[in-house]
């Protein structure tokens, strides 16, 4: 199975799967797993390593409208460097530091490769989950979309200062706060934003029409590839936010969002387009 059958057979054995992070009561949880053959390119630090996995669970945590509170990780290496293991742990408490969660520590394992595994909770009082998309809302984005992609063509040329400083993102809690209450549908973009697009279309039963001029290219991408609009819009892992809102609530959480809140579409009855031609389901596979 492919990692989107997979979800399926979980979905199937567990009513609360499906969304970013389990709400239960009023708190959101999330786990991740990384490993360094598939998740960290070589010349990614190890306080990248640690921003980058803590982060992309708070970054669920966000998709769900919830307050990051805190997070732990498991860290899985060969062996134990003193100075590898300092500076993820630095890394981790910095991204926390960064929306106002806590990092509060976790579990040492030996394993054949670096990998870790993060699980990070939030306050929810006014979760938001993928399936209430209404024809008419407006399709908004945090941010920009394609900075891991051109992180990816700063590891392969060498430029891993540039590299690192890319792949530390930061997770959109503040601007997932005030989506919360408005927001009719929300997730993060890790899967890309066509991913993203079909995911939320499967659960709220319906369709989007965006426009590609509309869709904020990270200036970083800009000159890396051939079709920087493509690359953005398929590529993934950049953690950014994609949320559906009633067109007249725009503004108003545009100005509360602490990053820029781009309207790049809305949502229709049915079928997935950019620029009226389909958008096919792709993005990043684990």
């Amino acid at each position: 199975m492919n990692e989107r059958a997979a979800l399926d057979v979980v979905g199937g054995l567990v009513d609360s799967a499906g969304d970013d992070a389990a709400v239960v009561g009023d708190t959101a949880f999330t786990i991740d797993m990384l490993h360094e053959s598939t998740d960290f390119p070589a010349g990614t630090t190890k306080y990248t390593a640690g921003w980058r996995s803590v982060g992309a669970s708070l970054s669920d945590v966000a998709a769900m409208g919830a307050a990051a509170t805190a997070a732990v990780g498991v860290y899985g290496a060969p062996d134990f460097a003193e100075d590898d293991l300092r500076a993820y742990v630095e890394g981790a408490l910095d991204v926390c530091e960064a929306v106002g969660a806590e990092y509060v520590g976790g579990d040492l394992d030996g394993h054949d490769e670096f990998t870790v595994a993060t699980a990070a909770i939030g306050q929810a009082d006014d979760p938001v989950y993928r399936d209430g998309a209404a024809p008419g809302d407006s399709v908004v984005v945090t941010g920009t979309l394609g900075r891991t992609a051109a992180a990816m063509r700063r590891f392969e040329a060498g430029d891993v200062e540039a590299a690192n400083e890319l792949f530390r993102f930061t997770p959109r809690v503040s601007s997932g706060r005030a989506l919360a209450g408005h927001a009719t549908a929300m997730m993060d973009s890790s899967d890309g934003l066509a991913r993203s697009l079909h995911q939320l279309a499967e659960a709220s039963g319906c369709g989007f029409a965006v426009d590609g001029d509309a869709v904020p290219v990270a200036d970083e991408l800009r000159g890396a590839v051939s079709d920087p609009l493509d690359t953005a819009v398929s590529y993934g892992e950049d953690f950014e936010l994609v949320a559906t809102v009633p067109a007249e609530v725009v503004e108003g959480v545009r100005a509360a969002s602490d990053v820029p809140l781009s309207v790049i579409g809305e949502v229709t009855e049915s079928g997935i387009t950019l620029d009226g031609e389909p958008l096919a389901d792709r993005g990043w596979t684990h």
